[in-house]
């Protein structure tokens, strides 16, 4: 976490979907900056809307270079360039004690705080304190529960509301439950959970229109660098129930439980046999939509790929990652093994295996573990030829199921 004797300007990094309350939150932190002179980075002004009456009684909003001017000390900026080029431009041209960075309703926050936290310019400018999302929380819940899957707008990209959500929350320090108004303390409760089954670390807050302490987002110092790669409750699912098994399927029944009201909870399947692809990927698509989250490495009878899977709500996507240790030439093979000491290896497959993880709430675990096992090639097919729709070339991917 940041200390007192970092150098760097603390930035907050603010994401949430469109409608979530992203606007609002920054009116409100602007009007409630107090003794603090902000600095508030946007994708388009036109969008903020940061109205006069809302922020400072007399502010002057005229964009100057794309800088609008708050009596109050505070700037806000639309991004004109590059996210690097605004934020080194801001650190050189304007004073600040904090900056706010706000990430596109449909984009990912993980890129952003990658900026701020790799060797470039712009790290040796500022620290990260806190990564925040802001939740629609209805609309978090009917990702994940309703009937129909809300639709996920802009041009990004393809990848249904779910996506973003989940993404959203993985890689967040603070989670505000926006229009908690609009829910039942049942469905409060719920999204807390699902929120912690997402990820474990993560601060809930509740919310009528963003009104928070400014406090609990601005010097927070709740990014902690050391550890954004194992953020996710998937990989620390995975961590929890780590080792090795002795059966025809190496199968691992390793669980773990949050504190249940909504039977959230999530468990880990592995295997070292291939899936059929074709049955793999009917699994996949009959997926119940109480499965919030699946995440993870599959092994496929038909190709050499370590081919990850990454599902959120109703959206499961497959990407080839590269070929198994395992299936490259002698050479290249040992010479992997000797870098990585403490790969696992199996004597007769190798590095090849099926790690997957899955969060959800109320379940049937043992009707989806016998739906994985039977997903598994028999020594007869094992001998076969087979097709299937998961991709077999380095980098590419494949949707397997849509909402």
């Amino acid at each position: 976490m940041r200390t007192d004797t970092d150098d760097g300007r603390p930035v907050t990094i603010l994401s949430g979907s469109l409608g979530a309350g992203k606007t609002t939150l920054l009116n409100h932190l602007l009007s409630n900056a107090g003794d603090r002179s902000l600095a508030v980075l946007v994708n388009d002004m036109g969008e903020v809307n940061v109205d006069a009456d809302l922020v400072a009684e007399g502010s002057e909003l005229e964009l100057d270079d794309g800088v609008a001017e708050l009596s109050n000390g505070c700037i806000c900026c639309e991004l004109q360039d590059d996210l690097e080029t605004a934020v080194v431009r801001l650190a050189r041209d304007r004073s600040f004690d904090h900056l706010i960075v706000e990430s596109s309703g449909i984009s990912e926050p993980a890129p952003v705080a990658r900026l701020f936290t790799t060797e470039s310019r712009v790290a040796a400018l500022y620290d990260v304190d806190t990564l925040v999302t802001v939740l629609d929380t209805p609309a978090f819940l009917e990702a994940f529960a309703g009937a129909d899957a809300p639709e996920r707008r802009g041009e990004e990209d393809d990848r249904p509301l779910s996506d973003l959500l989940v993404e959203q929350v993985e890689v967040s320090n603070l989670v505000l439950l926006n229009k908690a108004d609009r829910c039942t303390e049942a469905e409060l409760e719920e999204a807390e959970e699902l929120v912690g089954a997402l990820q474990p670390d993560a601060e809930t807050i509740r919310t009528e229109f963003a009104a928070v302490d400014p406090d609990r987002l601005l010097g927070a110092g709740l990014f902690d660098p050391d550890r954004v790669t194992d953020l996710p409750g998937w990989k620390r699912a995975l961590e929890s129930t780590d080792g090795e098994g002795d059966g025809r399927h190496d199968d691992h029944h390793g669980h773990h439980h949050p504190d249940e009201v909504y039977g959230v909870s999530s468990f880990v399947y592995r295997a070292r046999r291939p899936f059929h692809p074709e049955r793999f990927a009917a699994v996949l698509r009959e997926l119940p939509r109480s499965i919030v989250r699946s995440k993870g490495t599959a092994w496929l009878a038909d190709n050499e790929m370590r081919v990850s899977i990454a599902g959120a709500g109703p959206s499961v996507r497959a990407t080839a990652q590269g070929p198994w240790i395992a299936s490259l030439p002698a050479v290249e093979r040992d010479m992997y093994r000797s870098n990585r000491p403490d790969l696992e290896w199996h004597d007769e497959h190798g590095d090849r295996r099926t790690e997957l993880v899955f969060i959800g709430t109320d379940y049937d675990e043992a009707a989806l573990r016998e739906g994985l096992e039977d997903a598994l090639v028999t020594d007869a097919e094992w001998e076969g030829a087979l097709e299937g729709p998961f991709p077999d070339e380095q980098g590419a991917a494949v949707v397997v199921r849509e909402p």
